[in-house]
């Protein structure tokens, strides 16, 4: 890579807009399966729902793209298949038309920016499992994994917001990564500097596409309750404790101020003098 032909600013400024060009692929996109299915967008959203499960990994260039498995179901509360006529096929054309349409204008100050797009790198394929065979939710669940594990490979890259420029000059990762992240701070773009300008969350899914994570919280808590508390759960007055149950504490006591012991003070002034020294 020269970095005197690397487009710094482009390359920061479509990560920065990379999650709102996202959103706008996929508010668009039933539009272009209506038009492909020669049916208005109304008679589409009587007819199917697309749902979706989108990962964002970053290129060896520090630039983010996405890994999205897009379904079309039918429309209504369940996962039944859509009418035979909206295929694979026909959604991999609404994809493309889709994604080449799409853009998101990136500011650059003073009434000046870029106009910023998906590359023609879109690449678009039925997804199906090993062999030939019908695809399975753990094939599914694999090809998700996969990327939502995988993060910038770069050596010393901050894991952290970035506060000062001093912090950015003392990171020791490889000298393109460190102008992405200089160019993304004098952007403006401080908060997500060390993201290299992309603000976006790593993985995002529809409402509908699978489980909620809402559902997987509750069945968490539900499952850790039952380990902790076998025989349910009491109050220290021994009454059965529910999701409709609200404890008030009538009295509070004061415990003290300072560490407990000289041990913990101690390790705190060597932390201090640590951090003072860095």
């Amino acid at each position: 890579m020269c970095p005197a032909c690397y487009d710094y600013r482009a390359a920061v400024l479509f990560n920065a807009i990379a999650a709102d060009l996202w959103r706008r692929f996929i508010t668009y996109l039933p539009r272009h399966l209506a038009h492909l299915g020669h049916v208005t967008g109304k008679a589409f959203r009587e007819l199917v729902k697309v749902r979706f499960v989108k990962v964002a990994e970053y290129q060896a260039r520090g630039v983010v793209h996405f890994h999205a498995l897009i379904r079309l179901d039918a429309a209504g509360e369940g996962y039944a298949p859509p009418d035979p006529r909206w295929t694979p096929v026909l959604l991999c054309d609404a994809i493309k038309a889709a994604a080449a349409q799409e853009s998101a204008f990136a500011p650059l100050g003073n009434g000046r920016g870029l106009l910023l797009r998906f590359g023609s790198q879109t690449d678009t394929r039925p997804v199906l499992g090993g062999q030939g065979d019908a695809l399975t939710r753990d094939a599914v669940a694999n090809y998700i994994a996969k990327y939502a594990t995988k993060t910038a490979d770069a050596p010393g890259l901050p894991a952290s917001r970035l506060r000062t420029l001093h912090e950015i000059r003392a990171l020791r990762c490889p000298a393109h990564h460190r102008r992405m992240i200089e160019t993304a701070w004098h952007l403006g773009h401080k908060q997500w500097a060390h993201m290299l300008g992309y603000g976006g969350h790593f993985l995002t899914k529809s409402r509908a596409y699978s489980i909620t994570f809402g559902q997987l919280r509750r069945a968490r808590l539900e499952h850790r309750r039952a380990q902790r508390y076998a025989d349910g759960q009491l109050d220290p007055w021994g009454r059965p404790v529910d999701e409709t149950t609200v404890l008030f504490l009538g009295s509070w006591s004061y415990a003290g101020t300072g560490y407990a012991t000289s041990d913990g003070h101690a390790l705190a002034l060597m932390s201090a003098d640590a951090a003072r020294g860095h």
